[in-house]
């Protein structure tokens, strides 16, 4: 009877959303809507209502988010504030006021203090300030987990709280102003070889470390938690496995193709020092696990980006 449901996903057309969609679609869900920007102006009160008046959704899916890599949040912390925070405390708030059977939030792993004992565990998220690049958006986004456990024990609202870590996949942000790390590094070693290029720069030392999560697998944990998770604590959504920014440059170079020189500016940041996940109440809750290695994941992107970024020229018949 759940596939029945009336589900509205916030941010669906953007780049985990686009594949939450498709993955529910596939899972036989027949009453999915998406709403954009340009119809329904989530920042604003009128704008939530008439979601809300014209869908009545049953299942609500919040993945809509105003997010960068650590140059936007640098520029923007204000706004990555206020878009963030406002969006989700207006959307609880309906899902409360129309009776919304389930509420999904997906929060981020920005919002875990600056330095958190590795593997971060859910227990752990209230021990610290996060890292100060991302904090503004993080802290937005941890409100918003608040807002799910006072709703739950105030109205008995079901409302679930997930914190994927970084996503990478195909349909990635490959914008070098606002793109995150593996579709940046994609991009500028592609580019660097197709240009004859001898460096690449990137930010930091290369020393912090970080987990990925490939998208298609973030849409299954997604798909499950919605389907078999009802508690109040938050649940985190990762691979469990941690690379070093160094190790990962080299990855993709070699990947690309690329042989000449990777330069450390370490006058930029490094964000976090180090993020990895402990995913072991994903997998024993809703019975979720990362199936996508990183090389694996890694090759997939790459062939991506290079079929929408360059493509083959059309060979006319004549000449086949």
């Amino acid at each position: 009877m759940m596939k029945n449901k009336r589900i509205v996903v916030t941010g669906g057309a953007g780049f985990l959303g686009r594949h939450v969609v498709a993955r529910l679609r596939a899972a036989g869900y027949s009453s999915v809507f998406v709403p954009r920007s340009s119809e329904f102006d989530l920042t604003t009160e009128a704008g939530v209502r008439r979601l809300f008046e014209q869908q009545r959704p049953e299942i609500l899916l919040h993945l809509a988010a105003v997010v960068a890599g650590i140059g936007g949040n640098r520029e923007h912390p204000g706004r990555f504030f206020y878009v963030n925070a406002l969006m989700g405390i207006q959307l609880i708030e309906a899902a409360r006021v129309y009776g919304v059977e389930k509420t999904v939030v997906l929060g981020t792993i920005c919002a875990y203090p600056k330095f958190t004992p590795v593997p971060f565990r859910e227990a752990d998220i209230w021990n610290g300030y996060p890292e100060e690049t991302n904090a503004p958006y993080g802290i937005a986004k941890k409100a918003l987990l608040v807002q799910c456990q006072a709703y739950r024990q105030e109205y008995g609202m079901n409302a679930v709280f997930l914190l994927p870590v970084n996503l990478y996949g195909p349909g990635d942000n490959f914008d070098l102003t606002t793109s995150h790390v593996i579709p940046a590094m994609i991009r500028k070693f592609v580019e660097a070889t197709r240009e004859g290029r001898s460096e690449v720069d990137i930010w930091g030392d290369g020393s912090p470390t970080r987990e990925f999560l490939y998208v298609t697998d973030a849409a299954e944990g997604v798909l499950l938690a919605t389907e078999r998770y009802d508690k109040p604590e938050p649940v985190n959504l990762g691979s469990g496995n941690e690379i070093s920014i160094r190790d990962l440059a080299e990855r993709i170079a070699t990947l690309v193709g690329y042989r000449g020189a990777i330069v450390w500016d370490a006058s930029k940041p490094n964000g976090q020092p180090k993020r990895c996940l402990d995913t072991t109440q994903a997998e024993r809750s809703f019975g979720f696990r990362a199936r996508t290695t990183l090389d694996q994941g890694l090759r997939e992107t790459l062939a991506w980006y290079l079929s929408r970024t360059y493509p083959e020229p059309t060979v006319s018949s004549a000449h086949r």
